[in-house]
Order: C-alpha cells, then sequence, then structure tokens
C-alpha cells in the first residue's frame, strides 16, 4: 500500500452468518426464500402471474431451486416488449408505481425501479470483500445519468459499507485525478478503461501515483477486466483491484474476494447455470447461461436470462465464503455485445444503417487496443467510390445518438461482407 493503512482490508464478512452458511443450510435458507419470493411475485406481480398461468403453474408447484426450471425464463427482448405493452415495467413490479422513490431508463430502453430504501446485498458484499471499509472516501465514475447502477446501487452499497462518496460520474478526467489527489481518495468505483485514463492523466501532469495519490481499492464492473490490465493499474497505483458482475435489472450477481477465484454469487439470489436451448439447469463444471432469481419483492425478477455464459463452482474458497462462484464469465448466448461499459445490440446497429440509403451492407466490429474497447463500422456503399467525409461524419454522429457511445465509420469495397456475415463481430481477445 502506498502509504500508512490503519484499516484490515484482508479479513471479515459484511454478513458472516449468510456467508460462512454450510451447504446443506444453504440450500435451505434459499429454498425458503425462493418460496417467500414465488408467493409474493404471483400476488403482485401481473406480468409473473401471467407467466406462471400460461404454464398452468401455482406457487404450491415451486418449493425448491430445481423447480425453478418449470418456470419460463423472462430474457431481456422479453423486458423491452413487455414495457412496451404495459409500460413503465411490464407488470414485472410488486408495489405501485406511487410507492417507489425514482425511475430510472437503461439502453434498451428498459426501465427499472427505484425502492425508497435500498437493501440489496449484493454488491455491499463485493465492496467489503474487496477491502472497502468504514472511512474510506470513494470516488463514483460510474454514470449516475438516468441509469440505476450508480446512484441507486453503487452510491447505497458504498454508505451501507460506511464510505464517503464523492459523486463524480464519467469523464472530467483532469478533475478526477485532482479530486483522488486533494481528499486522498482510498477508493475508486468505476470501469477499469477509465481507471486506466485516469492513471495516464495523472502521469501526464507529472503525478507520481503512488506517491501523490492514495488509492488503496478498486471496485470495476461493466467491462471485462484482463489480468494483464489488472496487473498493469495495481502495479502503477500499488491498490488492489476486484471485479463484480450483474446488471441492471437484477442487481449483483458475482463478486470477487481477495483470493480472485471467481465470482462469489451473492445471499440474496439464486443463481443457475442453465441450457440455452432447452433452460434446464446444468451442475458444476457445465458452461450454460446465467439465470438469476432475485427476492426483490419491489421487482421480483425470477428467471431472469442474462445471455451471459458461464461456468459454476462449489469447491471451498480460502476466504471462508461458502458460496457458490461463478469461475468467469465466457461470452454471450446472442450477439449482444458489452463495448465500453455500454450493450450494443444488433438492432441498434440496423437502426444506424436504416437511416442512409446509401447503405448496402454493414457490419461493427470490436476490437480492443491497449486495454480500450474501440469499436467500427465498417459500411459497403451502394454506389462506388465512397462519397465526401461529410457522409462518414453524419453516420458516426448518428451512431453516438442511437448506441449512447462513439463509433468509427470504415468504408470498404463491395463485396467485401460475406452473406449471412455477423451483424456485430467482437475480436477481442481477453489474455
Amino acid at each position: 500500500m502506498p502509504k500508512q493503512d490503519p484499516k484490515d482490508r484482508t479479513s471479515g464478512f459484511l454478513k458472516k452468518n449468510l456467508e460462512t452458511l454450510p451447504h446443506k443450510k444453504r440450500l435451505e435458507y434459499l429454498n425458503q426464500k425462493l418460496r417467500g419470493i414465488i408467493q409474493h411475485a404471483y400476488k403482485h406481480s401481473i406480468a409473473f402471474k401471467n407467466k406462471m398461468d400460461a404454464v398452468r403453474l401455482k406457487p404450491k408447484d415451486i418449493q425448491t431451486i430445481k423447480d425453478l426450471e418449470k418456470i419460463p425464463i423472462t430474457k431481456k427482448a422479453d423486458l423491452v416488449e413487455l414495457q412496451k405493452k404495459n409500460p413503465p415495467f411490464g407488470g414485472f413490479e410488486g408495489i405501485p408505481i406511487s410507492e417507489l422513490k425514482r425511475i430510472y431508463v437503461s439502453p434498451g430502453p428498459i426501465c427499472e425501479p427505484g425502492e425508497m430504501e435500498y437493501n440489496e446485498l449484493g454488491w455491499a458484499q463485493g465492496m467489503y470483500a474487496g477491502g472497502f471499509r468504514p472511512g474510506d472516501i470513494v470516488i463514483n465514475t460510474f454514470s449516475y445519468h438516468m441509469v440505476p447502477f450508480a446512484l441507486h446501487m453503487v452510491d447505497n452499497s458504498l454508505h451501507r459499507n460506511g464510505c464517503i462518496v464523492i459523486p463524480t460520474g464519467v469523464g472530467n478526467t483532469e478533475q478526477q485525478v485532482n479530486i483522488l489527489k486533494t481528499f486522498q481518495a482510498t477508493g475508486f468505483c468505476g470501469t477499469p478503461s477509465f481507471l486506466l485514463n485516469i492513471a495516464e492523466k495523472a502521469e501526464e501532469i507529472g503525478f507520481d501515483l503512488k506517491k501523490d495519490l492514495n488509492l488503496q481499492v478498486g471496485f470495476v464492473a461493466a467491462e471485462m477486466l484482463p489480468e494483464s490490465l489488472r496487473s498493469k493499474l495495481e502495479e502503477k497505483f500499488g491498490m488492489v483491484i476486484r471485479q463484480t458482475y450483474g446488471t441492471a435489472d437484477i442487481g449483483c450477481l458475482g463478486y470477487e474476494c481477495l483470493g480472485k477465484s471467481g465470482m462469489h454469487i451473492p445471499d440474496d439470489k439464486i443463481i443457475e447455470i442453465v441450457d440455452p436451448e432447452t433452460g434446464k439447469q446444468l451442475g458444476p463444471g457445465k458452461t450454460g447461461e446465467i439465470v438469476a432469481t432475485s427476492f426483490n419483492k419491489i421487482y421480483p425478477m425470477i428467471r431472469f436470462g442474462t445471455g451471459d455464459l458461464s461456468i459454476v463452482t462449489e469447491t471451498p474458497c480460502p476466504c471462508g465464503r461458502t458460496s457458490p462462484r461463478l469461475i468467469k464469465i465466457l461470452g454471450r448466448v446472442d450477439q449482444v455485445t458489452k463495448v465500453r461499459g455500454l450493450f450494443v445490440h444488433p438492432g441498434q446497429v440496423e437502426e444506424v444503417a436504416s437511416r442512409y440509403p446509401q447503405i448496402e451492407k454493414y457490419q461493427v466490429v470490436v476490437t480492443r487496443k491497449e486495454h480500450k474497447d474501440e469499436m467500427t463500422f465498417r459500411i459497403e456503399l451502394k454506389e462506388e467510390p465512397p462519397p465526401p467525409e461529410k457522409l462518414k461524419d453524419e453516420i458516426e454522429r448518428t451512431i453516438r445518438d442511437v448506441i449512447k457511445i462513439r463509433g468509427d465509420v470504415e468504408f470498404i469495397p463491395r463485396g467485401t461482407l460475406l452473406e449471412g456475415a455477423r451483424k456485430i463481430d467482437d475480436q477481442r481477445s481477453w489474455e
């Protein structure tokens, strides 16, 4: 650590009674919580009741985690369509809208409710397991704009851990560096690529990252974290960085402890690894889709299909936590790809292309250079040669408007793209 750090960041638990439950007791606990949320959701969530009724199920039919296989999986695309028909939440909400504190709008668009009292455990457990402690001053660089993650999930979870939050949000890199120095902030929350931006800016200014700054711990999410980038950042700052995994729809689904032996499943979620085609549960060590169930009565997501692929292990972890762990995120079931922390959907790519009658074929290629995502629209035009720079600039502006992140346009010769080529070609390597 760069400076004297009196906090014990290497031991302890946020909720020891839950985090160290023996396997049999954990199953009993989760099955009990499952029965309770099934009863509540069937009574209060129109969408969930309709889902159960459609397959002739009653709450009494769901007694254990194994019984979840009987319930259809709800995918993100289903949420979008249901919210269009029954706004704002598609009927999944478990309380009247008048009792909410906020309504968030994520890309998709998908709406998420913000309850009066935020009680989710997962993100807070992940922060504690990664070394965050009471009294830490933390910059939260996730976006506070419209989406729930920064304000609702991260900010509240830091408060639960007794941390003091500086809500910096995204961008303003030089100002972020000065804030880190002025307040001697000990914690960082954000994407790993943005922490790299901060490191580069601080070095450009002339700061010694270990002497002038005081970062001890980092909580990163929304992007993959290659070990090469983690090691580079930890060495630069003299800090510990741990990653978490989850979605805005259902919250935290996994977090690393200091042992880095996979991502522990939080105690307020049930995770199934299922065959993407059949929805049937697969055992430990098998690759399948992550399907999650929360116990949140305000927004009871039951069998929510994340579209992400992973493997679960139940081997003991040296940290003492007994929950199963996701070994790693292996990719996506479909073509939806996460670029710079935001999902890019084939439908968004199609929307960009549909605005320009000059476009005949197109493909988005995602690459990674110096630990930063790059997105390129490769475009075949109906007529050659390529038009002036004006069209390129217009399409790049549309990309920012529709997808919310910057992408470069490259005009390519006709016949370059093969028939049936993927709309999104993710060429990134995570080694």
